[in-house]
């Protein structure tokens, strides 16, 4: 082919200036907080409101505050921010309550086998599930309990009214996670049911559940429940909210696995039954696996709620977590003005710590799962 009308430059071209900056902190601020005047205006006030809000939060928590290993008239003095020397003198009672406290090793050892264990649980990639949720749902309950409860193999006995703090608080909140979500699913696979008997008795219990309060619950399980029980029949008082926590859970958590159902498109029903699939396996196979990964928003949303909820134990008498900062704010050896307002901000802040770590695994099972069947 004929190369004649090839042009090759023979001198260098002068350098050219570089491009206008296309990203960077000051090209986001300019799209996004300085992009019209409106929004400009709203940036501004809200960087006042943020100045005038973040100096005082900060000075109490950190800047004035008396921190661990400081004294109790350091906390009284004027001016004193929060008193986490005051956290740290009662760090034990928070989390183990009146447990005794040679006894500590016992839940300590309960602590460490909750995280060996649902740690590989949550990681979907970790080998030996099978065994790994054998471990965790039947042998990790029962042992927790004789280590927590003792009388046996020579441990002694501890009392549940002297468990309490955050112990009590994850004891709660673990059972009626776990006892929940089986009983969920049956109920809301009961109220699709196309048996008029269990569909009403499914019904029933779920809008009976979920027409009254927690509080109401609690109090029903604690107080009216022995009346009904047989002459010298007692039931133990965290038993009694266990299970209240628990059927008010579930009847919630039903309702959300409902929608779920009720959002997967027919066809998927109809093709495990031209597979020859029968009821439970195409449920178990096929159904309830799509229908659960659509719903991981509300059940994780339902989750946080009850372990939030749990803090409405203490008004029956158990010392959980907040049931314990409340029975601190007492000690008068530790009085100052900040006392109360420290511990509070300390259950807080617990509290904040399980539901944001939950809300961050429900987030990155999503974009796991592909949830949202985004294209």
């Amino acid at each position: 082919m004929a190369m004649d009308n090839v042009y090759i430059r023979q001198d260098l071209v002068d350098a050219r200036p570089a491009p206008g900056r296309t990203g960077g902190p000051i090209d986001w601020a300019r799209h996004n907080l300085f992009s019209t005047p409106s929004n400009s205006l709203l940036t501004v006030l809200g960087a006042l409101l943020l100045m005038w809000i973040i100096p005082p939060i900060y000075n109490f928590l950190f800047g004035h505050a008396v921190m661990p290993g400081g004294t109790v008239e350091q906390c009284r003095a004027e001016g004193a921010g929060a008193c986490w020397a005051y956290i740290a003198a009662r760090f034990n009672f928070f989390i183990y309550g009146f447990y005794p406290m040679t006894e500590y090793w016992r839940p300590n050892i309960v602590f460490a086998m909750l995280a060996l264990l649902i740690i590989p649980l949550l990681i979907p990639s970790a080998p030996f599930k099978r065994t790994n949720a054998l471990l965790f749902f039947v042998v990790f309950p029962v042992v927790s309990y004789y280590l927590l409860a003792g009388d046996v193999f020579g441990l002694r006995h501890v009392p549940t009214e002297q468990w309490g703090g955050l112990m009590v608080t994850l004891i709660i909140s673990l059972v009626g996670i776990i006892g929940s979500i089986p009983l969920g699913i049956l109920l809301a696979l009961g109220r699709q049911s196309k048996l008029p008997i269990i569909k009403t008795l499914c019904v029933m219990f779920i809008e009976l559940w979920r027409a009254v309060p927690l509080i109401t619950v609690l109090f029903m399980a604690s107080i009216m429940l022995p009346l009904f029980m047989p002459q010298g029949m007692t039931v133990d008082k965290l038993l009694r909210a266990l299970v209240g926590v628990t059927l008010f859970s579930s009847a919630y958590l039903a309702e959300v696995v409902r929608g779920g159902l009720q959002a997967l498109p027919r066809g998927q029903y109809e093709a495990g039954a031209a597979l020859g699939l029968g009821y439970w396996k195409r449920t178990l196979l096929i159904v309830l696996p799509q229908a659960l990964k659509n719903v991981i928003p509300g059940i994780v949303n339902t989750f946080i709620a009850l372990f939030k909820d749990t803090s409405l134990v203490s008004i029956v008498g158990i010392f959980d977590l907040l049931n314990t900062v409340q029975a601190a704010s007492s000690d008068i050896n530790w009085a100052s003005p900040t006392q109360a307002v420290t511990g509070y901000v300390f259950a807080a802040f617990m509290f904040w710590i399980f539901c944001f770590a939950m809300s961050r695994y429900s987030l990155w099972m999503e974009r796991r799962l592909d949830t949202g069947h985004k294209r």
